[in-house]
């Protein structure tokens, strides 16, 4: 099967060059100024189980903040659960949501190459209904929690990550919106589609070989029959992985980062959830 994600080449420069941007510490989360003990972002490792599996997850909050509130579940790339996808909760936490970074590997499975990464993505894609109850185990965590407005969730996810909450999306599941990050768009059975309940956000660069543009023509397709409410922005001069500095800036490997293009995803995500999220 082939999977449309990082070559072998392009992974292992974004790996290297992750450790470089982001550090080893698992769930440390870069950019936090001051002293962390004064900071209102907290964030806490949370295990939960997915039948036999455990999965530990990290949650992310402000403190400062009283009663529930609207919630994001963010999907971490074929790399698993680490520093990138901790970033982005904490900046989903300054906004003002609860967030949580789901680990669709489950604990300790953390790949520490390219191979390992392809053989623990192949696992969910080569398996949407495996990858649909991982997702949904996750999901449920938020809307357990005390702090969350559980009729107020979306969910997001990079690369392998944008894939799975389209898959979370089709599965039934009650989220109020999804938003892939240059993800996989394809899936075995486009009926599903009929099944969404709330709204679909599609990031993607528009030069990204691994998301080519029969894909992209058949996701509109099976999203425009099934009636769903979906856009999808494509950003020009941006290939894979834009939204991670990590990827470095070289476009002609397949995966680069494009500063603009990553600002601009970030913001048509704010906007998107100004409208699913806010009552």
């Amino acid at each position: 099967m082939r999977i449309a994600m990082l070559s072998a080449v392009v992974a292992a420069a974004v790996m290297t060059a992750g450790l470089l941007a982001f550090g080893s510490g698992g769930d440390a989360v870069s950019g936090q100024e001051g002293d962390p003990a004064m900071s209102s972002i907290k964030s806490e490792t949370v295990e939960y189980k997915h039948g036999d599996v455990v999965c530990e997850g990290l949650l992310t909050w402000d403190s400062s903040k009283k009663g529930k509130r609207a919630a994001v579940l963010v999907v971490h790339d074929w790399m698993g659960r680490g520093d990138f996808d901790a970033q982005r909760s904490r900046e989903l936490a300054e906004m003002g949501y609860v967030a949580f970074s789901a680990d669709i590997y489950g604990k300790g499975v953390r790949p520490t190459s390219v191979e390992e990464a392809a053989e623990q993505a192949k696992k969910y894609r080569g398996d949407r209904q495996l990858q649909r109850d991982r997702v949904n185990a996750a999901l449920k965590v938020l809307q357990e929690h005390e702090l969350v407005d559980k009729s107020r969730i979306a969910a997001i996810g990079y690369c392998f990550g944008g894939g799975t909450v389209l898959e979370l999306a089709r599965s039934g599941a009650e989220v109020a919106g999804v938003v892939s990050y240059h993800g996989n768009l394809d899936t075995p059975k486009l009926e599903d589609a009929k099944q969404i309940k709330g709204a679909v956000l599609v990031l993607h660069g528009a030069d990204d070989p691994y998301v080519p543009w029969d894909q992209v023509t058949t996701f509109r397709k099976e999203m425009t029959e099934a009636g769903v409410d979906w856009q999808l922005n494509a950003y020009g001069n941006s290939v894979h992985a834009f939204t991670n500095p990590a990827a470095g800036d070289d476009p002609s490997r397949g995966a680069a980062y494009n500063e603009k293009a990553s600002k601009r995803a970030w913001a048509a995500m704010t906007t998107f959830f100004d409208d699913v999220l806010v009552k």
